[in-house]
């Protein structure tokens, strides 16, 4: 499903936008040491580094702050931005938290559209945004300026949805009726949508005589899904506008024409969610 950082837009902004603070404020109340290590082995693995000392970290779409915190452990010199106000406030809670006063962690609230803006940050080691961009209301724009403060032989990691015909019409208008609705009835709204596919995970479970796997999809899924919530992604999931998507090989040519080499590609195959990708600046050639 979605992750954690999807509060990032900009000036472009839509009538009926999520509130991505608001899901992930929520988030921090289930947030432990187990969540905080998974995100930091999510990390390691992805950017293949045991740590991130003497590394500059950019989070594009901070949400909960949850990465950023688990760069920041792992040695890095981080910056977190964020589009929107609570998320960057929650960013804000975990670090007076973890490293209150910390003059390697900046946090700022800003707009990955604002190309501007992102050019006056400098340059980074590691560009993070995983599941941000396609939530903007101009993913493009976003995926263009996303690469320019990755340095020379720097990393961008991202995560991107899958785009799947018809489904990906289908989820857009699910995600628009959730936020037209009256408060009161988005979550009922969202069980609802969910129940479907909550059954087949369960009937699945059932047939393979194994009933404790679904429980376990719930209490476990921390572990297994870069320490987040499963709810808090199922209401990311359900509720995220705006929402745009793309093939993998539209995402792969894109930043091959912009200098990026691929160094790792998870997908969710035919399904719905995120596919991750870690791509590399080439090192520019010397005149």
């Amino acid at each position: 499903m979605s992750n954690d950082s999807n509060g990032t837009h900009g000036k472009r902004d839509t009538e009926h936008r999520f509130q991505f603070g608001k899901n992930w404020r929520s988030f921090l109340d289930v947030l432990n040491e187990d969540r905080i290590k998974s995100a930091e082995k999510s990390l390691r693995n992805n950017l293949e580094a045991d740590d991130l000392s003497g590394k500059k970290f950019l989070d594009i779409g901070s949400g909960s702050g949850l990465f950023s915190l688990a760069a920041r452990r792992l040695g890095a010199e981080v910056f977190s931005l964020d589009y929107d106000a609570t998320s960057v406030a929650c960013t804000g809670e975990l670090q007076r938290q973890y490293f209150p006063k910390d003059p390697y962690w900046t946090i700022e609230q800003g707009s990955v559209l604002d190309a501007d803006y992102i050019r006056r940050l400098g340059q980074f080691d590691v560009v993070y945004s995983w599941g941000v961009l396609h939530h903007t209301g101009a993913m493009w724009t976003a995926l263009e300026n996303a690469q320019i403060p990755v340095g020379p032989s720097g990393k961008l990691y991202i995560a991107i949805y899958n785009q799947q015909r018809p489904w990906t019409a289908v989820w857009t208008q699910v995600k628009k009726i959730y936020n037209l609705l009256p408060r009161p009835l988005r979550m009922p709204f969202a069980l609802v949508v969910i129940a479907p596919i909550e059954f087949r995970s369960l009937l699945y479970s059932l047939l393979r005589l194994d009933p404790l796997s679904y429980v376990r999809s719930w209490t476990h899924y921390g572990r297994d899904s870069r320490g987040m919530s499963r709810w808090h992604d199922i209401i990311d999931w359900v509720g995220g506008y705006p929402f745009e998507t793309a093939k993998p090989e539209q995402i792969f040519d894109f930043y091959r024409a912009r200098g990026f080499v691929l160094r790792r590609l998870s997908t969710c195959g035919c399904g719905l969610g995120c596919n991750e990708y870690v791509f590399q600046r080439e090192r520019e050639s010397s005149p």
